[in-house]
């Protein structure tokens, strides 16, 4: 079947691709700039490459007429802390413009779990785009998931640069916080397995690996599997600001990152709905072998992917990682 991928160069996208080249589906990858974007294959007959920016309008005809269905995964988290709500709303609103336009027959959005009844400013801008995807005549599919953990993540490196600098940490409150992380893997067998499936049209899923854990609970975890000896001591006065700051400093996200994350890492993010389970028969991949699954990747030089693919100074960024060999049992 033809199939839109838009956020082809982002950290879900890349690793989604060639799942769908090798599964047999004819691809058209949806980037800003298509030089960004390395596959590893030369277009031909099952990959296309197109070049749209959604923050702006563009012509009713640029994508394919005839898709089957298309995948929205485009996501400004990383952006201002003021603006990411409205950029997130005007690259919706016109990807659904375009996509009315052709015959395709899903839309299926990787979002975020928001069970909560006071959402962070990051969730609030997800479910204000489920909203807008909805709105399209197209059936949407709406996937939510919470912390995902994979080589190249940006939980996953945090989580690693604390834990492997950190001896002792004096962390924010809202390390207590419960959330259900899910292996990469796993989300990207939920997102081609819902690809057309009749039980999945017009439904939300929120979808989790097998555990529910508290941010405490993954850094002493992740400290266990690295065989590190690790001391957290949680004080309830550290503002978000300051939390903010203390990622910034010790970890490779960006300040507007940062400041996001700590946002949403105040907010629950467990399943409730999540049949998809059910419906789909996925083994799903626990905590501990996530993490011992990314660092196998690492140690083999195979990471697909990185969130920093997919922003604007990604096409500068030089992956070190080439260059050394990751410490067995972390590093200071």
């Amino acid at each position: 079947m033809k199939v839109l991928l838009t956020g082809a160069n982002g950290y879900i996208g890349k690793r989604l691709l060639p799942v769908l080249l090798e599964r047999g589906h004819e691809v058209y990858a949806a980037v800003r700039d298509r030089k960004r974007l390395e596959t590893g294959r030369q277009p031909g007959d099952n990959l296309h490459i197109l070049e749209v920016d959604f923050l702006r309008d563009n012509p009713a005809d640029l994508l394919p007429a005839d898709l089957d269905a298309a995948y929205y995964l485009i996501h400004s988290m990383s952006a201002s802390q003021d603006d990411f709500n409205e950029l997130e709303s005007v690259s919706a609103r016109n990807f659904v413009e375009l996509i009315d336009h052709t015959s395709a027959r899903q839309i299926i959005y990787l979002s975020g779990i928001s069970n909560a009844e006071k959402l962070s400013r990051h969730l609030a801008s997800r479910r204000n785009v489920e909203t807008i995807l909805s709105g399209a005549r197209i059936s949407l599919t709406n996937l939510r998931a919470g912390i995902i953990v994979g080589s190249g993540s940006a939980s996953f490196e945090i989580i690693r640069d604390l834990v492997e600098k950190l001896p002792v940490m004096v962390t924010p409150k809202w390390l207590n916080t419960r959330c259900q992380p899910i292996a990469i893997r796993n989300v990207i067998q939920y997102l081609h397995g819902v690809l057309l499936h009749q039980q999945c049209m017009g439904r939300t899923f929120d979808i989790g690996g097998p555990e529910i854990l508290t941010y405490r609970e993954m850094l002493l975890q992740f400290a266990e599997v690295r065989n590190l000896k690790r001391l957290i001591c949680t004080i309830p006065v550290m503002t978000p600001r300051l939390s903010s700051y203390w990622l910034y400093f010790v970890t490779a996200i960006s300040y507007n990152l940062a400041v996001n994350l700590v946002d949403s890492m105040k907010v629950e993010v467990v399943c409730r709905e999540n049949r998809i389970r059910d419906i789909l028969n996925i083994p799903l991949i626990d905590y501990r072998r996530s993490i011992e699954l990314a660092f196998a990747r690492i140690e083999q030089n195979l990471v697909l992917s990185s969130w920093k693919d997919a922003m604007v100074s990604g096409s500068r960024y030089v992956d070190l990682n080439k260059w050394i060999e990751v410490p067995r049992f972390g590093c200071y």
